[in-house]
């Protein structure tokens, strides 16, 4: 299973920083990253692909992230 979320920051640098330094946490919630794109015409928009390993920990990883006001959206997705 994979997970897209699409986050909207207003300052990517210091997103991508805390993000980096992130990477033991979303290890601990079973994610492990796939890919990062940056919106071409809104570079406030970030798009992470995750494989996820374990959905509830993945789902308490996105409640916890969400708490913290900034918008983000996840889709879980399978292959089709």
């Amino acid at each position: 299973m994979q997970m897209l979320c699409q986050i909207d920051t207003p300052d990517y640098a210091s997103w991508k920083t805390a993000f980096d330094d992130d990477f033991e946490e979303r290890m601990q919630a079973g994610l492990s990253q796939l890919q990062i794109w940056r919106d071409a015409d809104h570079g406030s928009t970030v798009l992470v692909l995750f494989k996820v390993n374990d959905r509830k920990r993945a789902e308490a990883w996105i409640s916890k992230e969400q708490g913290f006001g900034g918008a983000m959206t996840c889709t879980f997705l399978e292959t089709a």
